[in-house]
This record gives C-alpha cells, sequence and structure tokens, in this order.
C-alpha cells in the first residue's frame, strides 16, 4: 500500500489567531539564522523567547519567524517528539503573556523527493535571477506532489530544495489530529496529480513562450545600467495584456538617474499560445533618482506617468503603432502629477519615441526584436506648442531637446525649451 504524505501549514482561516514574531535567545539575538535546518541541536543559554506581533486567540500551532519555525504547545511537541524523535528538534521557548510552556520545533531533516512531473507547477532558480546561493533550487512549487518510495523512514521533513514546506507522514497527522491541536491544516501531497495531460500540456505550453522574455529583458535592462534587484515594484495586468502581467524594472543610471521599464507589453499572447513580441515595445522613463523614491516607487509621478501611458498603449492600436514608427504626443490624466507638468484641463503631455544617444533602439529576443519606446514628460508650454504644430513641432522639440543633452530624461524642475 502506498504511504501518504500531507503538507503542514497553519490555519489562516481565523481572523482573530494571533501572529508571532522572530524567536529571539536570552541575549535578544534572533536565533532562527543560527538554528535553521542544522542536523546537530545547538544549545542556548537559558529559554527562548517568542514575542507576540499582533495579539488574539493562541494557538497550539503557530508558525514564527516569518513561518520558518513551529511553535507547539506541550502536547504537540510530546507527539513529534514520540512518533519522529530523530526528525525534530524540540527547544523549551516562553511566548510572551501566556503561562503555559510551548516549544519551538526545527525540521532539519530533507529528503529529496518532489516529483517535478506530477506537481502543478515547478520554477527553479535560474542564473538570471542573481541567486548563485539557490541555484538549480525550486523558486516556487505549485500543486506539489512528491514521491513516496524516495521518503524512506522520515516521518516530519522537508523537501530538498524547497525548505520552506514541511511535510508529515499520514501517521503523523492522525495523531496530531486526536490532540485536538489548534492551528493545524493538512493537504495531501500524495495521489493523483491535480492536473489532467491537458491541462500538464496546457501549462507546460504557456512556460515555453513567458519564460524566455524575462530573461531576454534583464539583459537588455543589465546592458543600460545597474538593474535594481531588490527594490519591489508593484506588479498589475489585466486580461488587456498580452500575457496578462505587467512587472517594472528599475536600472541605475549613470549621473543619479533611474530608469523606469515596463515589462509585458512584448510577452508572446498567451490566449494565441503561439511565439510573439506582444504589442512589440517596452516604455521607459528616465528621470533624476530624487524625482523616484525607491521606497514608494507606486505613489511616485513617474511610476504614474508610465503606468497611464502603459493603458493608452495597450486600448489603442494607433497610440502603440504611433510610437513605434516615430514621434507621438499623447495626453494622459493629470491627477496626482507635479504641478509643473500640469496643463489648466488638468492634463500632463507626453512625447513618445524620442531617439537617444544613450538608449538603444531596440532590443532582441527569442522570438524577435522588441521597440524601446521612450517616454518624456512635457512641460505645459511645450505641449501647447506641439498641438499647434503638429509633426513638425514634435520634430522641433526633439532637436531642441537633444541640443539640451538630455533628450529623453524626464525632470520637473527645468526649463521649457519653447
Amino acid at each position: 500500500m502506498t504511504k501518504r504524505y500531507f503538507e503542514l501549514y497553519e490555519d489562516m482561516s481565523s481572523p482573530e489567531r494571533w501572529v508571532l514574531h522572530d524567536t529571539l535567545d536570552s541575549h535578544g539575538q534572533k536565533v532562527g539564522p543560527r538554528l535553521y535546518l542544522n542536523d546537530a541541536s545547538i544549545r542556548f543559554d537559558g529559554r527562548l523567547r517568542i514575542p507576540i506581533l499582533h495579539p488574539g486567540h493562541p494557538l497550539d500551532f503557530s508558525l514564527a519567524d516569518a513561518g520558518d519555525f513551529p511553535v507547539v504547545t506541550e502536547k504537540v511537541a510530546s507527539t513529534l517528539a514520540e512518533l519522529a524523535p530523530g526528525d525534530v528538534q524540540l527547544y523549551p521557548a516562553e511566548v510572551d503573556s501566556r503561562p503555559e510552556p510551548y516549544f519551538l520545533v526545527n525540521v532539519a531533516r530533507l529528503v529529496k523527493c518532489i516529483d517535478d512531473e506530477t506537481s502543478e507547477e515547478v520554477l527553479y532558480w535560474k542564473p538570471e535571477d542573481n541567486r548563485p546561493d539557490l541555484l538549480g533550487q525550486y523558486r516556487s512549487v505549485g500543486g506539489m506532489r512528491i514521491d513516496p518510495s524516495k521518503v524512506g523512514d522520515a516521518k516530519v521533513f522537508r523537501p530538498w530544495g524547497y525548505p520552506p514546506a514541511l511535510l508529515v507522514a499520514e501517521d503523523v497527522k492522525e495523531a496530531l489530529e486526536r490532540t485536538g491541536a489548534t492551528g493545524l491544516k493538512f493537504t495531501e501531497v500524495t495521489g493523483p496529480s491535480p492536473l489532467s495531460d491537458e491541462e500538464r500540456a496546457y501549462k507546460r505550453k504557456c512556460s515555453e513562450l513567458l519564460d524566455p522574455p524575462p530573461a531576454a529583458r534583464r539583459a537588455a535592462w543589465k546592458s543600460l545600467g545597474t538593474l535594481d534587484e531588490l527594490v519591489v515594484a508593484p506588479r498589475g495586468g489585466s486580461y488587456e495584456f498580452p500575457a496578462y502581467r505587467l512587472d517594472w524594472a528599475i536600472i541605475h543610471r549613470k549621473a543619479g538617474c533611474i530608469l523606469l521599464a515596463s515589462e509585458g507589453l512584448s510577452d508572446p499572447f498567451i490566449a494565441k499560445l503561439e511565439p510573439s513580441v506582444g504589442f512589440g515595445l517596452e516604455l521607459v522613463l528616465e528621470t533624476e533618482g530624487t524625482e523616484l523614491p525607491l521606497d514608494a516607487i507606486e505613489g511616485s509621478w513617474p511610476y504614474n506617468l508610465l503606468e497611464r501611458v502603459s493603458q493608452e498603449v495597450v486600448a489603442h492600436e494607433h497610440v502603440r503603432e504611433g510610437a513605434k514608427a516615430g514621434l507621438l504626443v499623447l495626453e494622459v490624466a493629470g491627477k496626482g502629477m507635479p504641478a509643473s507638468l500640469v496643463t489648466k484641463e488638468g492634463r500632463v503631455g507626453v512625447l513618445l519615441g524620442l531617439e537617444s544617444r544613450t538608449l538603444p533602439r531596440q532590443f532582441p529576443t527569442p522570438f524577435g526584436d522588441v521597440r524601446l519606446v521612450t517616454v518624456k514628460a512635457l512641460l505645459p508650454a511645450e505641449l501647447a506648442y506641439v498641438s499647434k504644430r503638429g509633426a513638425e513641432g514634435a520634430a522641433e522639440l526633439a532637436r531642441r531637446f537633444a541640443e539640451t543633452g538630455e533628450e529623453h530624461v524626464s525632470r520637473t524642475n527645468r526649463r521649457a525649451v519653447v
């Protein structure tokens, strides 16, 4: 009979449950980095302490240290010690404001058992992710399935390559449930795959189409400056985007400037399931670093402006085709924009497609070349000038911007060139 195994989570269904913080030793130092996944038990002077991050109903099974360590009551700890003594390390701990004993659980046993073929989706860390310490391990595992024949005698363990997951054997699950412990949630990771053969083939085809473009874009961004790997820019998207997604890249340039770039307009059209460069372009806006605060990107005017332009590009064919062909003037809503950019009518003008001496006109991807379309914010006087003169006015603005030496760079504290 095939053995059954389950992933163990903290039950998050109750909005009134407590939330635990990082575990501290007697000196007030975090224990996580020293303890996590250590085969041999570590000795600590004094009892460990676990602060409560958000008060609420206490649970018999909770996760502390951002989900790394289970924190359990004595009845859960006793069950684990009885059924899996070689798999877990139990450390007495005090949870602030609670009189009963608790235990921090370190599960250090790793088993290479994830079944890539039957799991719903597996993604690996790749060289372009710039995490050499994680290269070849799992970045995410959806609908996990494991191969029971590879587990051996492990009762409580973590899957090799994806240690955030905590797995238990069926007899451990049943014993824990018999205790009546609160906070436990189990999902089976053995048995039939959650995907049909047709669904699996579809997801594989989607991956073949959607995985190459981001790597090509990252290579392009790195050629333009230093790609910021730490800043998290807002993610968005809708069914109007080729692959229903829109991300952003932050590239640090010379002289303290930052380039904000869209990522997703050149994805293949996922609905067609065939290689393409989507709309065939990506948008970039360069500005001074002081105008794009990295700790509040979503509320900044460069982000809001580029996001509004991207919506226009997606919604209107004549906008994206005009931007790819040459210079194009566009107006978007001025709400929340700096006063120096907003017209009396509450609009902000932009000039798309300015050529630049420091940016390429296009960049290569596995499915074809993608046009890099610059977005420059216009001052109201410049928008009025080009509105009266049309294409000739746009060309004249481009010439004057080039004379200033900044071409495509957007600033709010500059003088109009007209």
